[in-house]
Parts: structure tokens; sequence; C-alpha cells
């Protein structure tokens, strides 16, 4: 048979090659974006260390700073994907009047990452595991902020005994996906498409080189990492099974509690106009509403602040954990006076 009457299919040496070519490129340089990644981190956390200490809480360590002295301490529960980093402008000056504790959730920060899932149920159990290899005895006021009011209120329904109060600062509402404007489903999904692509791209140092992280040393240090970005998704994706989780744990009775709302007038600059007036007016009746979790409840809007009002207005922070703490103080038994 003759074979030249089936032709082999033409070669491009020069196709293969610069196919070669691109791919070694590509490798080249993600290999000098984790290498980027990785010294720039180093860097960060060598001039900008973590206080605090480090605890083993079952084969992975959590991070935790405690400062002040006195009782009730104050636990402070960061919003979603936030590092303790996030209560620096309230922790010193609470520390004035009791003991104070910021932390790392598993996964985020300072904190190794946990084999368990990401919702508010598990992340109770992993701080009361947390406070109690640091060594720090009950009674607590919970101080919780956005997806954080979640974690404080899970925490009070399973250890109710060890709760003598509770802050909650703009804190999520577990029917808040039911009640806002049906638009805002499409812009979750974008937020949940930007958040993954913050985790797949860290490794490589993308989020860094495109000035995505902070500026301020201290928390770019804290938070500029994969594991944070991996499990902030993480946390994003258990959302809805945490409000469900919420949901079921029922009020608060008779426990102080102090309720933060941010200011109508400064809605989040993430939303377009004309969702920030039915989305804010939705917000304030869950505010509302969560003021009534206790018969004791009551409710501040901060003026001038949008949703981190830890950042906004401290002032109104402290001023709220010094109300609660001081309530809690008034319902401890007072222990009797040993004679001489």
């Amino acid at each position: 048979m003759n074979n030249s009457a089936f032709p082999s299919a033409p070669s491009h040496p020069w196709l293969r090659r610069i196919v070669r070519g691109v791919f070694l490129l590509v490798l080249v340089l993600a290999a000098a974006g984790v290498m980027y990644e990785n010294i720039s981190e180093a860097r960060d956390r060598r001039f900008n260390p973590m206080t605090g200490r480090l605890f083993d809480v079952g084969g992975y360590k959590m991070h935790i700073d405690c400062t002040g002295e006195g009782s009730p301490t104050v636990i402070l529960e960061s919003g979603l994907g936030d590092t303790y980093v996030s209560w620096r402008k309230v922790q010193p000056q609470i520390a004035k009047f009791t003991r104070v504790c910021s932390y790392d959730r598993a996964g985020i920060g300072y904190s190794d990452s946990s084999p368990q899932s990401r919702t508010s149920k598990v992340m109770a159990a992993e701080l009361h595991a947390l406070l109690h290899a640091a060594g720090i005895a009950p009674p607590y006021v919970l101080v919780g902020h956005s997806m954080g009011g979640y974690n404080v209120r899970l925490y009070a329904s399973l250890y109710r005994n060890e709760v003598a109060g509770m802050v909650l600062v703009d804190a999520s509402h577990p029917d808040q996906d039911n009640r806002f404007p049906a638009e805002l489903k499409n812009m979750e999904g974008s937020w949940q498409r930007e958040a993954q692509f913050l985790e797949y791209t860290a490794p490589f140092g993308v989020p860094r080189l495109l000035g995505l992280c902070d500026e301020e040393p201290v928390q770019r240090a804290a938070e500029c990492n994969w594991h944070s970005a991996r499990e902030g998704v993480a946390e994003l994706k258990g959302f809805s099974e945490s409000a469900a989780q919420t949901a079921a744990t029922g009020t608060l009775g008779d426990m102080p509690l102090a309720v933060l709302s941010h200011d109508p007038d400064k809605p989040s600059a993430d939303l377009p106009a004309d969702l920030a007036k039915p989305t804010n007016e939705a917000w304030e009746k869950m505010q509302a509403e969560l003021a009534h979790l206790s018969t004791r409840g009551t409710q501040v809007i901060a003026k001038n602040s949008a949703h981190y009002i830890q950042s906004d207005r401290p002032d109104v922070v402290i001023e709220a954990v010094r109300g609660v703490v001081d309530q809690a103080r008034a319902a401890q038994p007072v222990s009797p006076s040993k004679s001489n």
C-alpha cells in the first residue's frame, strides 16, 4: 500500500514550543508568587507580632489575647472572616474596668484550621474549649459583631450558666435572608465569588499585588493570608445553617442585653441606592427585635457609624459593655466576709 496516500498530519514544532514556553512561564510566575506571598507574610508578622497566646484545643491551636483584671470577663466575638484586630479600638478601654479577651476563630488570623464545619454551633463549642484551655473562668459578658452575634447567642444557649450578659454590635438576625430584598440574593452570590477569588489567588500573592490587603500593618499581618481567606469563605457558605441554628435558640430570659445598631443614614457602601433604603428599613426592624430577646434588653443607635461600630464609634461599644458589666456585677451574689 502506498503510504503517501495517507499523509500524516503536519507537525508544528513551533506551536509545541510556544505552548511549552507558556506553561513554563506560568509555573515560574506561580512559584514566584508563592515565594513573594510567603516572604511578605513572614515579614509582616515579624514586624507586627501577635499579642496573646496560642492554646491547644484538641489537636490544633487557637489564639486568644486577654488584658485587664476583674469579673465578669468580656469575650469579644468578631464578624464573619474578621480577626481579633477588629476590636483594637475598644479592648484597651474595656481592660481599664474588667478583664477582656479577643480571639481568632479556628482558621482565622493566628489560629490553626479546624477539621469541623464552620457553623455557629461548632464555633461556639470551639470558643468554649479555648476558654477552658486558657483557664479563663466564667462568668462572661459576650460581645458579638455582625455574624458573631449568631455565635454568642449559640454560646449562651449551650452554656447558659456561664453567661452573665451580652452585647450585640450591629448583629445579624437569623431571618434576615428572608426579609431583605430579593435582589440582594444576586449580590450575595457576587460577594461569595469575590471571596472565593481571594481564597484561590491568595497563595500566589495576587490580592497583595492588587492592593486588596489592608494598609494597616497589624491588621494586614493578621488577616492577609490564604487560610484566613479560605475560612472566611467557609463561614460564608455556612451562614444559612448558622442562622437556622441561632433561630432555634429562643430568648435570653432576663439576661442583661445591649443591642447596638448602625446609623440608618450610614448604609453599606456596597449596596446600590435602590437597595439601600429597603435593606436598611428591614435591618432597623430586625435590630429592634433583637433588643426584645431579653426582658432587660436595650437598644442604642450609634450615630455617624456604619456597620463596624467598634471602629466608627468605639465609645458607644465601650459604654454599652460597661453598662452590661455593671448589671452583671450587681446580680452576682456577694461572698460572706470572713471573720478574723
